[in-house]
């Protein structure tokens, strides 16, 4: 597990060293963006010729010089594809009847193919379960003994035309298991909220991560569903293309700045390749209760990046159709909360938030009042150093005047 070796109390992990308190004084770099500060969104659902639900979603971001292609999609196991274009009239074709077969090679096409700069995809195959009850300090790195774990390819979603919000720009999947001996969705379900960005903000909800036109968010919540154990602890299992030979690589980044999520000073992030590229972006929390809080802040650890046969995960038919066979996979697994505390046994709920896009990820900027405290911080000894020497100076004449009157 990815993680920092002194643990603090709080949302995250990690306290700022003075070394990287004054690198991030005197360099505090704004975000980075593809080229793009605004983009024209828009939302389609792709309907199927034929009477089924609807579960494909193009979000088409086009700007001055570039598309932004995301395809997502619960057909198997709920995926996304990226694709970057450096041109404002790229366009994605779907051949459903192909798309639904046994061989979806060339389903998914995006026009004009050499206007391709970038393309990946992740796919979210497992819901990992695991039993906290029994866990020690010393088995503190082993979430405890694990449940069968849940395939997303064999879970039933939900129309998302009847989800589909032009405004917000969001479209939500929501999902349970297909066969369900235990009853354990019966009242619950794992819901895929995705929203994308025209421009630059922050949600309301923690953790606020910093999105940009380049960006588009996904959240993962569970909820309602029973759980197996007592205390039981939930993880996700996804995969993505690796690079050639290698898997993707994942970074810490800290701050001294928590403005946005209190108490936590890490950014973690997945990135495809030297930047410009793709990327992942979040920070090492999840919730226990819907109003995000640090009452509610479960920790959120990943594990590294291991390559991986495509035969034992399963199929996801957009990336099959886009991408054709593949075989150089890798995956990892993220993991919410401790043993300890809070825990989805607290309400029943469950939700983490991820950033995906093309470009240079966001960077958080140091916020006013952290700056105006560092001033400060960093000012005083000059400051004292000023008044003692013109103290010393203005005391030194006085001193003379009186020698000389006497």
């Amino acid at each position: 597990m990815s993680g920092c070796e002194e643990p603090c109390r709080g949302w995250g992990h990690c306290a700022p060293s003075p070394v990287l308190l004054l690198s991030l004084l005197l360099t505090t770099a704004p975000f980075g963006l593809l080229g793009e500060e605004t983009r024209q969104v828009s939302l389609e659902v792709i309907s199927d010729w034929l009477d089924a639900p609807q579960n494909l979603l193009h979000v088409r971001a086009v700007g001055t010089n570039s598309t932004l292609h995301y395809v997502w999609s619960s057909l198997g196991p709920p995926a996304v594809l990226l694709v970057a274009t450096n041109t404002p009239y790229s366009t994605l074709s779907v051949n459903w009847s192909l798309l639904i077969s046994s061989d979806p090679d060339g389903a998914l096409m995006v026009h004009p193919k050499d206007s391709i700069q970038f393309s990946s995809a992740l796919v979210f195959t497992r819901l990992f379960e695991f039993d906290s009850t029994n866990t020690s300090d010393a088995a503190a790195d082993s979430p405890g003994k694990s449940y069968p774990p849940y395939s997303l390819a064999e879970f039933s979603w939900n129309n998302i035309t009847d989800s589909l919000d032009p405004a917000t720009l969001s479209v939500t999947f929501r999902g349970h298991p297909i066969h369900d001996p235990t009853g354990a969705f019966a009242n619950g379900s794992l819901i895929f909220r995705v929203q994308a960005f025209s421009r630059s903000g922050r949600p309301v909800q923690p953790p606020r991560l910093l999105h940009t036109a380049d960006t588009c968010q996904l959240e993962v919540a569970l909820v309602g569903a029973s759980p197996r154990g007592n205390r039981s602890l939930f993880g996700l299992e996804v995969a993505t293309l690796g690079q050639g030979p290698d898997c993707p690589s994942v970074q810490e980044q800290h701050s001294i700045d928590d403005e946005y999520a209190p108490a936590v000073f890490q950014l973690d992030q997945l990135l495809w390749g030297s930047l410009p590229s793709g990327f992942m972006q979040w920070r090492p929390v999840a919730f226990s209760q819907k109003q995000g809080s640090r009452e509610s802040a479960m920790s959120c650890q990943v594990s590294p990046l291991y390559p991986t046969l495509a035969y034992l995960l399963p199929q996801s038919p957009i990336v099959r159709a886009f991408f054709g066979p593949q075989s150089n996979f890798c995956a990892f697994n993220l993991t919410f909360g401790a043993s300890t505390g809070p825990g989805y046994w607290d309400q029943h709920y469950l939700s983490w938030s991820v950033l995906l896009g093309v470009g240079t990820p966001p960077v958080d900027a140091l916020s006013p009042l952290v700056l105006g405290i560092m001033a400060v911080a960093l000012g005083a000894p000059g400051l004292m150093l000023l008044a003692g020497g013109l103290f010393l100076l203005l005391s030194h004449k006085r001193h003379s005047e009186y020698q000389l009157i006497n």
